[in-house]
């Protein structure tokens, strides 16, 4: 079953190649969606897709990329959005 959620990521997160990481772990695991990064340092997005899938995501966002430092993960549970069709990049 289909779930969307929206995540906000602390930490060190900027400069560390964190929203292509995203992107990576999202494709991979067949998720549409957008991340990018914010203002006050954060990374910040919605994923969408299988729920199991979502659940891999969020541990990934978790560990973030070598260079990162993730102090934590916040995430929101969203309506399903009909007609996207990848995961992007903002």
């Amino acid at each position: 079953m289909s779930q969307r959620i929206s995540f906000k990521v602390h930490g060190t997160v900027q400069g560390v190649n964190f929203r292509s990481f995203t992107q990576k772990k999202a494709s991979a695991y067949g998720l549409t969606g957008w991340v990018s990064n914010t203002s006050n340092g954060k990374v910040v997005g919605e994923a969408q897709g299988d729920g199991e899938a979502v659940k891999k995501l969020l541990k990934d966002l978790n560990n973030g990329p070598s260079a990162a430092h993730v102090v934590k993960v916040e995430k929101e549970v969203l309506d399903v959005k009909e007609g996207e069709k990848s995961f992007s990049v903002r």
